[in-house]
């Protein structure tokens, strides 16, 4: 199975929108942020006690990121201002690697003599980073300077982590290396990539293991089984979707089922008991991490970012892996994409959520009137960075690669596979397959192909159409070469949490194809007083919003006070007819500070 982003042109549509934004501004905006906080700078590796802009452990992934989203947004236009950026960068990683091949900013010039001595100081997945960039620059652009750079750095870590053995731990605290080292074997075809990212995955867990724990729990950084033993979801949310994805990598390589069953069993844990309606994942600020199946609270849900977008990748590697070409794990991506990952990005581009709650109730976060004390809540508006800025330049890199996610090829199939809807052209220069459309605006998808092709049958829709035969299987329509229109039935409807997800009993939420709604109290006063009409959604009236996207009203009834001058007075529910303005969940915080649910009572 294979996809290329290269073989994919966006041509309009809410994908092609986001892939505009990105290369119009939100590239820029990152770069001038990591310009103005010393991140570009610190890679001149000349920081000295009592300058500023102290270099932190992390820095050189934030900027790797960034590099490599810019190598495939050069791998699509001319940019000579871009390009250059870039290759300082790598003039700069060339010019500060030390004679061994080591490079990295802080232990470079803050502590040296803390090299590889602690497994949560992010010195591999710094690396995983970089070695991620400098194999996109090269698919990018051909230059393999960059490439050859993390060769010799890949060549020292194999010397401290696999020969020497002379780091006193075997595994990274922070999955990623993993990833990258598995892009170095498909780029180069060189087998010691495949053996070093085998050997940080099957090192991990296991029983003559004795590296230290990350805050003394080996679930916190997935160390607590071997990895084929792991079957439930544990800890830091954006570690473990790496690592599952790095795992899943490892399975194709090796043709290893076993492995791949662990990687389905992780895939319907999280998917069945620990995600949220909008696919976020990651319910607690303690540790950024999983906490109990259906523990999934709304107002301080934590749900990063870089978790969604780690799902994204998780879920497209799964369904390459599977030889079924199960449609739920393209499901997954999509209803990542649509909402858990793109609530991270302002729609000007230029701000970023890290957390991405589904409910803020102003009032709450201002009862403590009495103290100085504050309790801890997500913010409720996008800053244009953050100390840990780790999201934003992910928001970069997946935007510059959506192609990766909307087609693949089975070869033994001979089918282009269709896994996300946009107006599109799929060529790899023997198959070609066109899609027009103005999904999500409506679900009518045109098909025009020269190669058999399978389209998604997504999971949320009720009804699919087609105006020509096909074979139904695992999800997926399959057709043979033509043209075809296929429509989804987009009629909106109510959704309810199982009733484990004990805060969601009695409401529920409002889903219309691939986007899940809110509604901001700047659209519906005494928000909380509001309730959805449970047989009114399907009469939805829908409208497009040239700013929000696709927005919604519904019926509704609000709630009428019935306490007069007091704090309680015998149940005389009293209701009155309204409207309900909802709008897409990836939308909200975007006119100021307002109350926001994601689910409301129903009656």
């Amino acid at each position: 199975m294979k996809t290329n982003y290269r073989n994919v042109t966006l041509l309009g549509g809410y994908f092609k929108e986001k892939e505009l934004l990105n290369r119009s501004v939100t590239l820029a905006a990152v770069y001038d942020r990591f310009s103005e906080s010393g991140r570009i700078r610190a890679f001149s590796c000349d920081w000295k006690e009592g300058m500023p802009d102290r270099p932190h452990f992390f820095w050189d992934s934030d900027v790797a990121k960034w590099m490599e989203g810019a190598a495939y947004v050069l791998s699509r236009e001319n940019n000579t201002d871009l390009q250059n950026k870039v290759e300082h960068l790598i003039d700069e990683i060339e010019r500060n690697q030390g004679e061994d091949g080591y490079f990295n900013i802080y232990f470079t010039v803050c502590e040296p003599d803390k090299r590889f001595t602690n497994r949560d100081w992010h010195e591999l997945y710094c690396a995983g980073h970089l070695m991620e960039a400098a194999v996109a620059y090269y698919e990018a652009t051909g230059r393999d300077r960059f490439l050859r750079i993390m060769e010799k750095y890949a060549d020292y870590i194999e010397k401290v982590f696999m020969i020497d053995k002379s780091a006193p731990y075997e595994t990274p605290g922070h999955e990623e290396i993993e990833l990258a080292l598995y892009r170095m074997y498909t780029c180069t075809g060189k087998d010691k990539y495949l053996r070093m990212m085998a050997h940080f995955l099957e090192r991990r867990g296991q029983s003559d293991n004795h590296e230290a724990q990350i805050f003394g729990a080996a679930r916190y950084a997935q160390s607590h089984l071997p990895i084929r033993q792991q079957k439930e979801a544990f800890g830091h949310s954006v570690r473990a979707m790496y690592l599952y994805a790095g795992m899943t990598d490892l399975a194709v390589a090796k043709k290893d089922d076993e492995l791949l069953d662990a990687c389905r069993a992780l895939f319907e844990d999280v998917t069945k008991k620990k995600m949220y309606i909008t696919g976020g994942i990651g319910s607690t600020c303690m540790g950024e991490a999983f906490t109990a199946a259906y523990d999934l609270p709304n107002n301080t849900a934590y749900t990063e970012t870089c978790a969604s977008i780690g799902m994204m990748f998780f879920a497209n590697r799964l369904f390459k892996a599977d030889p079924m070409r199960d449609s739920r794990y393209a499901d997954a991506v999509e209803l990542e994409f649509f909402n858990g990952a793109m609530s991270g990005l302002s729609l000007d581009g230029e701000c970023f959520f890290y957390e991405n709650p589904l409910e803020i109730y102003l009032d709450e976060r201002r009862r403590i009137i009495s103290t100085h004390d504050h309790e801890r809540f997500p913010i409720t508006q996008r800053p244009k960075m953050f100390g840990c800025s780790c999201c934003p330049p992910n928001i970069v890199r997946l935007l510059a690669s959506l192609g990766e996610y909307i087609y693949a090829y089975d070869e033994e199939r001979d089918t282009v596979f269709i896994n996300q809807f946009a107006e599109s052209v799929y060529d790899d220069g023997e198959r070609r397959v066109k899609v027009s459309t103005v999904y999500p605006e409506d679900g009518v998808i045109r098909i025009e192909s020269d190669t058999p092709f399978a389209v998604r049958m997504p999971g949320w829709c009720k009804s699919f159409g087609a105006d020509k035969p096909y074979r139904a299987e695992n999800g997926y329509a399959y057709f043979e070469k033509g043209t075809v229109t296929v429509t989804l039935d987009m009629t909106p409807y109510l959704v309810n949490a199982s009733l484990g997800v004990v805060r969601n009993i009695g409401k529920a939420a409002l889903r219309r194809g691939p986007i899940v709604y809110c509604a901001e109290g700047v659209d519906n006063p005494a928000l909380f007083t509001r309730y959805f009409d449970k047989t009114a959604a399907r009469n939805a009236v829908v409208s497009k919003d040239e700013r929000l996207g696709i927005c919604l009203s519904v019926k509704g009834y609000r709630r009428l006070e019935n306490v007069k001058g007091g704090l309680y007075a015998p149940l005389d529910e009293a209701f009155e007819d309204c409207e309900i303005k909802l709008i897409p969940y990836a939308s909200f915080a975007n006119r100021g500070e307002s109350d926001m649910a994601v689910y409301l009572f129903y009656r």
